[in-house]
This record gives C-alpha cells, structure tokens and sequence, in this order.
C-alpha cells in the first residue's frame, strides 16, 4: 500500500509527532510511506525511519498557498499513492483541487483526520467532504455529527496511540540526570510539576504558573517545568510567561526548558505532569504518553484528555478551570506512592495503527473519491 500523509509542517506538536510515529509504523507494516509538508525539526527523525519526505508550503492559511495545487498534482502523479491522508484544513483544500485535475482513474482515494474542533465554516468543511473521516476522538466525533453531514459508515473514532512500549521500557540514566542538572541545576532534590506541549495560549501555561504559585505556597519544595517551543508567532507569548512568572514571585520556581527531543526521560524524571487546555482538546497526547511512563497525570475534566484519564487514571480529573481544586489534586497526587494506571489498548499505537489500516482498506475497495 503506497501512502502519502500532507500536514502544514513538523515542529513539535501532538498531530506532528504521531504523524512522525504513524508513518514508522506504517514502514513496519511494509507500506510505502511519504510524508509532504513545510518541513521542521522531526524531518530528520522521519527520514530516519524509513519515510521520505517532500517539502512543499502547503502551511499557509492564504490564497497564495493555492499555488501549489500544481505542485501537488505532479507529485501525486509521479507517487500514485493509493491513499493520500490529510491531516490539516489547507493541505486538504490543495489535495482535493489537485485531484480534481486528474483523471479519475488516477485520483486516490482520500481519508481525513479531524485532528480539532475546527471552527464551522465552508473552509473547515473540506475536511468532512473526504472517502473516510476519522476521529481522534469521542468528543470530536460528536462535534462532526453535530456539526457537518457525515454518514455514519463513512466515520471512525480511532484514539490517536501512543507507543507504549517505548515510553514503559526507558529508564534514566546517572549520565542523563546530571546532564540535566547541571544545565538547570534549580531542578535538583525537587518536586518536579511537569507542562508539556507547545507554547500557546490556550495550552494553559499562564494557569500552570497560578497553580504552581498555590501548590509552592503549601510545598516550596516543589518546580514546576513547562517543556515546550514557541513556534513563530508565539515568542510574544512567551515573553508574557516569563513577565507573569516574575509577577507571581515564581522565578526560582518555575523553569522553561524550551523545546526538547528527551521527553521520555522528561516524565519519568516528574513526579507529575499537569494538563490545563482552557478549552476542550480533541485528544491530549501528553496525558497517555505520562501515564504510559507511569507517572500521574492531573487534568481539567473536560475534552480528549479526560477521556483518556476517565479510561486510564480517574484520580487526575478536575473541576474545569478550577485552578485552586488542581492544586489540592496535584499536591494529593504527589503523596501518592503507587498511582494505578491503566493503558487500554486502543490508547495504543498498535490499536491507531490496525484501526487506520482497516479503514484504508475499506475505502480502497471503493470507487475514488468524488469531490
């Protein structure tokens, strides 16, 4: 089977990084797998393992990103992949004018990923009008039905997975450790409060840091760490943490580590890890990787993630945007000594990948897609 996933780009994000897991997957099950997109940092860590790459700007919310529907049309030529994946509005939009302009004995077949609750409008639309819509979730997949005609057969909830494998077998290493200290040597003999995911508003970083304010008043032997880059576009934000972390009195407490390639190491050296979207996210990637490291997770109760704390580790559920209750529930948690976690399989990336393949099956015994 011959797949081509578009995304925008491949920085740091959840969508990014199991895009990345998903195609080594795919190479595993003896697909040919190509991933086209702006490029970024997990290019190289693609190509690794054995997919390759095509880097096209089909990144752009912008009319002059429709310049690339020939670009994109000549490559799918010169592939013929049996599936093309879309992963994101834009390269969708650019996928289906391509395929527009081929015969139809040469279109693929098309699947979408509604990786978000996109806001309802005719540009998100697109990603609803594919062979086969898939959803990272129950909540998003409510959101669609509610939100846009899709046939019920033509819709798959398939819980994005996680290599779990990989994150229970690692362990720290003394070399690592040390490493690590001496570059923030603030984090040694700590409490450690993990946040992980990218620098952006509605992440939750500015209410991690009103947690940790409350959580160091009653433990001040604990740090909080929030792991993540800013993309472009969102260093301003970032600068507005560190303003808000001096206002807070947190700047012994609190630690930006920026972006980092170990986060494996990152979660078994937490003793917890903290999860505070201020809006619903469709999935929450860092809550199962966490769990799947055996280290706790605390999480507004509320979205993808708390589906995956409701199948997997209940005690970590808060009170939507109750910022004093996490902190009780956090400082709880870390007097845990034996936090039981559960893994079911469909959080796994065995489970996301036999479920994809499936549905890849399903459409290509189909005719090609109509749009």
């Amino acid at each position: 089977m011959r797949i081509l996933q578009a995304l925008p780009a491949l920085y740091s994000g959840g969508v990014e990084r199991g895009t990345v897991e998903f195609a080594a997957d795919l190479v595993r099950h003896n697909c040919e797998s190509w991933v086209v997109s702006n490029g970024g940092p997990l290019v190289k860590r693609l190509e690794e393992q054995g997919t390759t790459h095509i880097r096209m700007p089909i990144h752009r919310k912008s009319p002059a990103s429709f310049g690339q529907i020939r670009p994109m049309r000549n490559l799918i030529r010169e592939l013929q992949p049996d599936i093309i994946h879309v992963r994101s509005r834009m390269p969708a939009w650019i996928v289906r004018l391509a395929c527009k302009g081929l015969p139809a004995s040469q279109q693929p077949a098309i699947v979408s990923t509604f990786h978000g609750m996109y806001s309802v409008n005719p540009y998100s639309a697109i990603m609803a009008k594919s062979d086969h819509v898939i959803a990272v979730s129950n909540c998003v997949r409510n959101y669609i039905t509610h939100n846009y005609q899709v046939p019920e057969q033509k819709l798959t909830v398939i819980q994005r997975g996680v290599d779990v494998d990989y994150f229970q077998q690692q362990t720290l290493s003394e070399t690592w450790r040390q490493s690590l200290f001496t570059q923030f040597p603030q984090l040694e003999n700590k409490h450690i409060l993990m946040m992980p995911g990218r620098i952006s508003r509605w992440k939750g970083q500015l209410q991690f840091l009103e947690a940790m304010a409350e959580i160091t008043r009653e433990k001040p032997d604990c740090h909080g760490i929030i792991v993540g880059g800013a993309e472009p576009g969102k260093e301003r934000f970032l600068q507005e943490l560190e303003r808000h972390r001096t206002k807070l009195g947190l700047t012994d407490k609190v630690s930006f580590l920026g972006q980092r390639d170990d986060m494996a190491e990152l979660y078994l050296l937490a003793d917890l890890v903290c999860h505070m979207s201020t809006k619903p996210e469709p999935f929450g990637r860092t809550v199962t990787e966490a769990l799947s490291s055996g280290t706790p997770v605390v999480a507004f109760n509320r979205g993808g993630a708390a589906e995956t704390l409701q199948a997997c580790f209940r005690d970590g559920l808060v009170t939507p945007d109750n910022i004093q209750e996490f902190a009780q529930v956090a400082i709880r948690l870390l007097g845990d000594n034996a936090p039981h976690i559960e893994i079911p399989y469909r959080f796994r990336l065995q489970a996301q990948t036999e479920s994809t393949l499936e549905v890849y099956r399903k459409v290509l015994g189909k005719a090609a897609s109509t749009f």
